[in-house]
């Protein structure tokens, strides 16, 4: 992919009001029905592609060879773009809390209960700088364009794809050219596109969301930190719910921040990580091409390796166990690339270094706490599964602002209603 240098965005960036002009001028309902175009074009059609055309299967085959993913994965995260693209006009609902619509071109306008508000756009494009773990985070992005603001895109380096084949799909369903721009590059396109523009979405690490505390110009998305935590009342049927956890450490290969990288309970944690073990501990590597691979390699040279050594190293600590040793060894190395497989890991008390920790594969800490200490030992944590009956305890869990979304029952992590705001709403950030 050729890569674009920041002097482009910084040239560019002086016409960026022309993205919003250009979208004002079509109604929010038409936009809304040119992204049910674009789904189905993104899903099914051959679509322009760099020098040439790219079909769907192209696009995962492709798209697997660069991430890692295997090829029905890809397919399936397809499956979930066209799901929100074709459900626009519900999303937007549910987003703006039923606001009319074309309060979001005019600026204002009178709420259903007759007040009047204000809505007035922060930037007139949203950028960008994405990941590449899990082509599903770009369902975060689809409904900027027709909210009526542009878009200015970093793809990540393994995931330039779906950035490329969504905008080609854009713009044959009837979105101006004007309206999208995208910028390959590395960590300083990255650098520049914060810089630069006055909203910016970023996907990055822990650091990256230290970085950026605070600023309300820039939204980051960091690890999830995702977890399963057994109330007391609960903890004791434990086994009824171990295929819940185990979709929730495995599925999508571990790749997204809604994996649960975190089974918590204050009794029979070493039988939890047993059966864990048992139930995902045995997945093989498998070629990225057939419909049974669960597990991604990692494309980039010598990070499963430093990831391999990394958790080795913190499994030294009294207090840690793995439980999936019995199981043949963690790292698989290919000629191209290398695989993790899934990884389970007991540990005796929070205090212990790995007991807060997430990687790009399935791998999930098991970890023995006191119901009374959970809400302060757990740390910050995307989506929390808390399978409990206790009322009290239930209302303590969501007055807990370091959990973004609560599930109280027996729900997996990775269960999300695309109608409800995830990780923060695109419209709060955006009017």
């Amino acid at each position: 992919v050729s890569q674009a240098n920041p002097g482009l965005l910084a040239k560019d960036i002086r016409k960026a009001s022309r993205a919003r002009e250009v979208l004002r001028e079509i109604p929010i309902r038409l936009l809304v029905e040119m992204m049910k175009k674009a789904a189905d074009l993104y899903r099914d059609a051959t679509l322009p592609m760099g020098d040439g055309t790219q079909s769907p299967d192209d696009f995962a085959r492709q798209q697997s060879a660069s991430t890692g993913l295997p090829e029905h994965m890809c397919k399936f995260n397809m499956s979930k773009n066209h799901f929100v693209l074709s459900n626009m006009d519900k999303i937007l609902d549910c987003l703006t809390r039923g606001l009319p619509l074309d309060i979001l071109t005019r600026g204002y306008g009178e709420e259903g209960r007759g007040v009047v508000v204000s809505y007035q756009a922060q930037s007139p494009v949203l950028g960008l700088v994405l990941p590449s773990n899990s082509p599903g985070v770009h369902t975060l992005w689809l409904p900027v364009i027709p909210m009526q603001v542009g878009l200015i895109l970093k793809p990540g380096p393994q995931e330039p794809w779906t950035p490329y084949r969504m905008a080609a799909a854009f713009f044959q369903a009837g979105v101006p050219k004007e309206c999208i721009s995208i910028y390959p590059g590395g960590a300083d396109m990255g650098a520049e596109v914060v810089a630069r523009v006055p909203r910016v979405k970023i996907f990055g690490s822990t650091e990256t969301v230290k970085r950026y505390h605070g600023n309300p110009c820039v939204q980051v998305h960091g690890p999830g930190f995702s977890k399963i935590i057994l109330g007391d009342d609960c903890v004791d049927d434990w086994p009824k719910y171990i295929d819940l956890m185990a979709d929730s450490v495995a599925l999508n290969s571990g790749r997204g921040c809604i994996n649960c990288s975190g089974v918590w309970a204050s009794r029979h944690t070493k039988e939890i990580a047993a059966a864990l073990a048992e139930k995902i501990g045995p997945i093989p590597v498998l070629p990225p091409e057939d419909p049974k691979a669960a597990l991604a390699p990692f494309t980039v040279p010598g990070q499963a390796q430093a990831v391999h050594a990394t958790i080795l190293d913190k499994m030294k600590e009294d207090g840690v166990t793995d439980m999936t040793a019995k199981f043949g060894p963690r790292l698989v190395e290919h000629e191209r690339c290398a695989y993790l497989r899934p990884w389970v890991i007991h540990c005796d008390a929070p205090e212990r270094k790995i007991a807060n920790t997430e990687y790009m594969f399935p791998y999930v800490t098991v970890v023995q706490c006191p119901q009374a200490d959970m809400l302060a030992k757990i740390g910050q944590t995307l989506v929390c599964s808390a399978i409990t009956n206790d009322k009290a305890w239930s209302q303590q869990l969501i007055e807990a602002t370091h959990i973004d979304r609560l599930n109280i029952g027996p729900i997996p992590t990775i269960k999300l209603d695309w109608l409800q705001p995830h990780e923060g709403n695109i419209v709060d950030f955006l009017f």
